[in-house]
């Protein structure tokens, strides 16, 4: 079954993949580029505050500390003794900084990754060149210099990135994918990947025009060094060829005729008008120009840090793998490899350690795929599962808390008090008229009391919102259903007279169980929430996924 795991991927491989499991590996880890990666929420039509609302989803930094530390430890005990002399050598030159702790951690990682692949399997790790040239000496290591096959490099713009002038440097316009397979019996489908012609080259190589179009000369004739085929020596038109014949059976040259595509020179001699749209287009070496980054305002874009397109994804998962294979992506982010891997008809292993990751990703899929089945591991199940979470990271909690209720999650660790929001809904229940808010605030705390509910009422009220939903670990008390129910209630016009709590108190077992949910009426069914992915054409049902 095709699986999202939420929690640490080295971890996850440790525990979940079994060996030589893996058919394809796509990884497009942090950069260590030292930057914040925010998401970005766009709140609807009236509720723009000049600010959209930004949550950092990732700290691209890494530090040498005891983590670090202990995992450099086991890459020195690990039976691959060219990457601990490595390590140790790199331990040497780099000393213990920030560029060391990342490359332990990407050393450990890619120890797991190298055993979870298939003999046949390959791994295209996607990077940029703040860290390529140590990333390329660990790939190395772990794969061994035969296991190298390419430095693609992926023009990702047109527009360099940075201030050429202030920065006295080229502008960075390219991104590097390193192609690496275990063994030289791999799956390897050039001939399905064909780079699509530029417009300037279509015009070059399409020179001549007649009524149907843009056209080129191409033989209809079999050539002499072919050799003799009286089969294919017929008059067509008052025309015989030579005894090695035409190219195609009679019935087909016609077929050619009827559309326009068969020529005659001044000579007498026929030939074949080849149009653009037959053409297959070039093999695809390792530039990759043809495909630019997301832009802001594409439909595409799902508003995450460092999204790639997902034609580059299809491309590496048509050129690796074969329907049926397992990719996996253990920095999945948003999404967009296992989106490839379900539309291509692949079966899929994606892994992130924030749940806004696993939360957009589930959204994505069951957008772009209804009906889609899949399994997600590591996010709870149950109120002890989700007060272990809270006790080990308050965000997450949140985050994953507001994905109950589908709000788009709003307090970012990075800035501190959020002023009692932890999520925001945007509905609209009102034809023509602008969308609507309800404020949700998450306690994941063992103590819950009435003044909590009294400050979402004013939270409310100082937001200009309709509702607020509280979203409680513990099990509400009287004194705070009193408090709630003092707020009123809310006339929706889309219910015909329907009333709705104004201040709704939810629990978290309630709303794993089914038996509790935020009560609010919206004609948009959540879209003004979250960015929707397109809708892909169904797929057929995928085996098993065997995890050892």
């Amino acid at each position: 079954m095709n699986t999202l795991f939420f929690g640490d991927n080295l971890t996850i491989l440790r525990e979940h993949v079994g060996t030589e499991t893996v058919d394809l590996i796509y990884l497009d880890p942090p950069f260590n580029s030292k930057r914040d990666y925010n998401v970005l929420f766009k709140a609807p039509e009236g509720h723009e505050t000049g600010n959209d609302a930004q949550l950092t989803a990732f700290e691209d930094s890494w530090h040498w500390g005891p983590q670090a530390e202990r995992e450099y430890g086991e890459l020195l005990r690990q039976p691959n003794t060219r990457l601990a002399e490595l390590m140790q050598a790199l331990r040497g030159f780099l000393k213990e900084n920030d560029m060391l702790a990342y490359l332990t951690m990407m050393a450990n990682r890619l120890v797991e990754l190298h055993r979870v692949l298939k003999p046949t399997g390959s791994l295209y790790l996607h990077c940029d060149p703040t860290a390529s040239h140590y990333i390329k000496l660990v790939l190395d290591a772990v794969f061994g210099n035969k296991g190298f096959r390419n430095e693609i490099i992926w023009k990702r713009t047109n527009n360099p990135k940075g201030s050429q002038f202030k920065d006295k440097k080229f502008g960075v316009m390219t991104d590097t994918i390193f192609y690496y397979t275990k063994s030289n019996n791999y799956c390897f489908e050039l001939d399905l990947i064909r780079r699509p012609l530029l417009e300037e080259e279509i015009l070059t190589k399409y020179s001549k025009k007649d009524d149907h179009g843009y056209y080129l000369e191409y033989p209809i004739l079999r050539s002499e060094s072919k050799g003799v085929r009286p089969t294919l020596v017929y008059e067509y038109k008052d025309f015989t060829p030579p005894k090695w014949g035409w190219v195609v059976k009679k019935e087909n040259l016609i077929k050619i005729d009827e559309r326009g595509d068969l020529g005659w020179r001044k000579n007498g001699q026929p030939f074949r008008k080849y149009r653009p749209h037959e053409d297959r287009g070039e093999p695809l070496g390792n530039l990759w120009a043809d495909i630019l980054k997301i832009q802001p305002n594409s439909k595409e874009d799902l508003g995450y840090p460092t999204q790639k397109p997902l034609a580059l994804l299809e491309r590496i998962v048509q050129a690796s793998s074969r329907a049926g294979d397992v990719v996996l992506d253990p920095f999945c982010g948003c999404g967009t490899a296992v989106h490839a891997a379900q539309k291509l008809g692949r079966q899929w292993v994606g892994i992130d350690i924030t749940h806004l990751a696993i939360s957009l990703i589930e959204k994505r899929l069951r957008d772009a795929f209804p009906g889609i089945a899949f399994v997600v591991e590591g996010t709870p199940k149950d109120a002890a599962s989700a007060e272990n979470l809270a006790l080990r990271d308050k965000y997450q909690f949140q985050w994953w808390a507001c994905s109950l209720v589908n709000a788009q999650p709003y307090g970012d660790k990075k800035k501190g008090a959020d002023g009692g929001t932890d999520g925001l809904i945007f509905f609209t229940d009102e034809p023509g008229k602008p969308a609507k808010k309800a404020i949700v605030s998450v306690k994941g705390g063992q103590n819950v009391q009435r003044t909590m509910i009294a400050d979402l009422k004013n939270t409310v009220a100082r937001e200009k919102a309709e509702i607020g939903i509280f979203i409680t670990l513990m099990p509400p008390t009287r004194e705070m259903m009193k408090e709630a129910a003092a707020a009123g209630l809310y006339d929706s016009p889309l219910g015909g007279g329907r009333q709705v709590p104004r201040i709704q108190i939810l629990t978290i077992e309630g709303l794993l169980n089914g038996r509790e949910r935020a009560e609010i009426l919206d004609m948009g069914f959540g879209a003004l929430n979250f960015k929707q992915a397109k809708k892909e054409a169904p797929k057929e049902k995928q085996g098993k996924l065997l995890l050892g």
